[in-house]
């Protein structure tokens, strides 16, 4: 009799792979983005069964809750004309073939040689594990914070800067805007900010 924990484990193993496919086969992208949610479930599934709860709910908080709602609005709220988009994707499928083969390849290097060696020789990696009482988020805040502290504060550095450049990139200053200019504002004095018009009766004020 196949153990229930086989049986999740292979139904969300088929249905990350499958939805992972629906994701690039899709033609349309909403449709994409919802493929790209159900992969994201069923991978945090997978990490339940390997017993990393705290991964799984950072992936559901964060992907689903975050990254992948964020696309599905911008799809749906944006005015892209995909038409135009997908008309160099011939030219690109080379590149594309040769990439995704390249990971493929890698992929069933790392499978195999786990499969045959394990994930790790003794004393590779660092023991996270601490005994039965820690916590998988402890586990993980000990390697985090002991062994890769500098590596993680680099990863956020680099994220920082991806940011900055994705709003620098996106600004645009369209001319005739009226924008807050807070250092004209604090320089301001009564002669630059004010004018007194003389108004006679009877005229108005025009402009």
């Amino acid at each position: 009799m196949i153990p229930l924990q086989a049986i999740a484990f292979y139904l969300m193993a088929t249905t990350t792979i499958l939805a992972g496919l629906a994701v690039v086969f899709a033609r349309n992208p909403v449709h994409s983005v919802l493929f790209l949610i159900t992969a994201f479930f069923s991978a945090a599934g997978l990490f339940v069964l390997m017993g990393a709860e705290f991964l799984a709910m950072l992936l559901i908080v964060v992907y689903v809750g975050a990254v992948a709602v964020l696309f599905l609005f911008v799809v749906m709220m944006l005015d892209v004309d995909f038409t135009q988009l997908r008309e160099g994707f011939s030219r690109y499928l080379p590149i594309g073939g040769a990439v995704a083969g390249l990971l493929t390849i890698e992929m069933i290097i790392v499978a195999t040689t786990v499969a045959t060696q394990g994930a790790a020789k003794a004393g590779a990696a660092p023991n996270a594990s601490g005994g039965a009482d820690v916590t998988n988020a402890e586990a993980i805040g000990r390697v985090l914070y002991t062994d890769y502290v500098y590596f993680f504060q680099a990863a956020g550095m680099v994220l920082l800067v991806a940011m900055i450049g994705a709003i620098v990139l996106t600004l645009r200053h369209k001319p005739g805007v009226k924008r807050q200019n807070i250092t004209a504002q604090n320089a301001r004095t009564p002669a630059t900010g004010m004018t007194i018009v003389d108004i006679k009766p009877g005229e108005g004020i025009s402009e």
